[in-house]
């Protein structure tokens, strides 16, 4: 089965609160080195001033087959790249509103965050944890699909190594970037 990873369907399945994500909030996030597609190593209990970190359980290939033939049946699961595209066209925005660092986190191997990060021109990094090192440390919240331990969708606006917000579940996921915008223009200024 082949899907536009580009777009989303209109019956996609609503991901439900299972309350997986509640302990991020106010965490001091755990000092986990992640590799990132510019080359450099990254930890986001490190960074400082403000970072918006989402979490994706995996970007699609154009033309290649979903990761199981039950993938839009999944709630969460489609969306990666119309994600990561909404945060490449929020990007200036984020950072006119305070944010120091934008990343796509997920479990893939940097070299295919690579490509998707070149094909989708994103204007920052994305984070490999394909060892699932921080998404243990932090008790992230995880599905499995063909066989491969995937993170569900969510959103952390991070200040100086500590979650001040958390978005989960995130949807639709095309708005993701959005939600963040819509926050930081209330009470998250």
């Amino acid at each position: 089965m082949q899907s536009n990873p580009d777009s989303l369907p209109d019956d996609l399945p609503s991901p439900v609160d299972d309350g997986a994500a509640d302990h991020l909030r106010g965490m001091r996030l755990p000092d986990v080195a992640l590799t990132a597609t510019d080359g450099r190593t990254v930890s986001l209990a490190r960074l400082p001033g403000r970072t918006v970190a989402y979490a994706y359980p995996r970007t699609g290939e154009p033309g290649k087959p979903s990761l199981t033939p039950d993938w839009d049946a999944i709630p969460g699961a489609r969306g990666c790249t119309p994600q990561a595209c909404d945060f490449r066209d929020h990007h200036t925005e984020l950072t006119a509103r305070g944010v120091d660092h934008v990343f796509g986190l997920s479990t893939q191997p940097s070299a295919y965050q690579r490509e998707a990060a070149e094909r989708l021109r994103l204007p920052f990094p994305l984070l490999a944890d394909p060892h699932r090192a921080f998404t243990m440390a932090a008790h992230l919240p995880v599905f499995e699909a063909g066989g491969h331990v995937l993170l569900r969708r969510l959103t952390l606006v991070i200040d100086d190594g500590v979650v001040s917000q958390l978005f989960y579940p995130v949807f639709p996921p095309d708005r993701s970037a959005r939600q963040v915008l819509d926050w930081l223009d209330g009470a998250g200024a």
